[in-house]
């Protein structure tokens, strides 16, 4: 039975770092699993993105869509996607028989701050936050656009108060103890 955590949260919360140490520990386990990020994904599907809301509701209504066939097909997911309105969230939900839903918590100014600085990004572009409190973006969840916390996710992680490998570790347990 396949199976697709979530992982959601503001730009520049830990999503992307939490989803590989958990595809690495899943790995060590032999438990295999695929990685899909919203970032990716609009760099195929929106080459020239503009963040606007029909994007979006597109956007993650595809990404739901992939996970479910995935998963129809065997194939365990890791969602790595931001996924600022509670609707697309709960449209996963309803999709994909087997999801749980993981928040990362993280203050607004700790995301920020993680945001200029961080190296890699995963596929995500640069200085999201510094174009949206310039005023050169008014589309950045939690700035120009609402973030929507989900109101009861199956997981809650805090990526201040835990490393990330705690964080990865803490959705390892639930999945072996939900799947396995």
């Amino acid at each position: 039975m396949a199976w697709t955590v979530w992982i959601c949260g503001r730009p520049g919360a830990g999503k992307s770092t939490i989803a590989r140490a958990l595809l690495s520990l899943l790995e060590k386990k032999g438990i295999r699993a695929q990685v899909l990020g919203t970032d990716i994904l609009r760099k195929v599907m929106t080459p020239e993105p503009t963040y606007s809301e029909k994007e979006r509701e597109v956007v993650y209504a595809t990404l739901v869509f992939i996970a479910k066939i995935l998963n129809q097909n065997g194939v365990n997911v890791i969602l790595d996607a931001t996924a600022n309105r509670r609707t697309y969230r709960e449209k996963g939900k309803e999709e994909i028989e087997n999801l749980i839903l993981a928040y990362v918590e993280c203050p607004l100014e700790v995301c920020i701050n993680r945001e200029a600085e961080r190296k890699e990004t995963y596929g995500a572009p640069r200085d999201i936050y510094k174009r949206g409190l310039t005023g050169k973006s008014d589309t950045v969840p939690g700035i120009n656009v609402p973030y929507e916390v989900p109101e009861n996710p199956d997981i809650l992680l805090d990526s201040v108060r835990f490393t990330t490998q705690e964080n990865a570790e803490k959705i390892l347990s639930v999945i072996l103890e939900k799947y396995y």
